[in-house]
């Protein structure tokens, strides 16, 4: 989709033929047209490993389509991410459901849960594409993760709800779920943080 698939950021990143990229299955010949030569293209649940990182793609609850003529002709999907002892689970675009449990069984628990809160009104349209910030931190539970990262808010108006009003529920839902508030991460637009892996892991 057009809000996560920018082509003038992929014009603009340096060096793209000694890049690895890795995508959803059937999404290689998209890259490859802007230059990119190294690309693993994975089904869910298959894994790809080099110089200390494993990454995972995994299930999500939504669809694909980037022209009229095209919907679901590439896969979408969540990740899993593994380096330095630190376990990283990237939700993407997504509806909630009972595949997150089976996430969390198989692969769980994480570190970090990057999880969807925005874009969810109106529910009869969005409910399955779209979390709201409640399902989105029943998807952290799910899947075992320590700490939520709130994500897919607050940059592009695809949707009805007030544009604000994500993060508030987010933090009312996380610590109603027992997540301590630093432990529910909402960053501004370009924060950076650190990533450590969690005490006692």
């Amino acid at each position: 989709h057009y809000d996560h698939l920018c082509i003038d950021t992929l014009r603009r990143l340096p060096d793209r033929g000694s890049i690895t990229v890795i995508v959803p299955l059937k999404l290689g010949a998209f890259f490859r047209g802007f230059g990119f030569r190294e690309i693993v293209e994975l089904d869910w649940h298959d894994t790809y490993g080099t110089g200390g990182l494993r990454v995972s793609a995994l299930p999500a609850i939504h669809w694909s389509k980037r022209t009229a003529f095209d919907t679901n002709c590439t896969l979408w999907a969540g990740f899993a991410l593994e380096a330095d002892g630190l376990r990283l689970y990237f939700a993407g675009d997504t509806a909630y459901g009972p595949v997150f449990r089976d996430i969390g069984e198989r692969y769980g628990p994480f570190d970090f849960g990057l999880v969807p809160i925005g874009a969810y009104e109106p529910r009869a349209i969005m409910a399955g594409h779209h979390a709201n910030p409640e399902e989105a931190v029943m998807i952290g539970r799910d899947i075992g993760a320590k700490r939520l990262v709130a994500m897919h808010w607050g940059t592009v108006m695809l949707t009805d709800e007030h544009p604000f009003e994500p993060p508030g529920r987010f933090r009312m839902a996380a610590a109603q779920s027992g997540y301590a508030a630093e432990d529910a991460w909402l960053m501004a637009v370009g924060e950076t943080r650190p990533l450590k892996p969690w005490p006692g892991n």
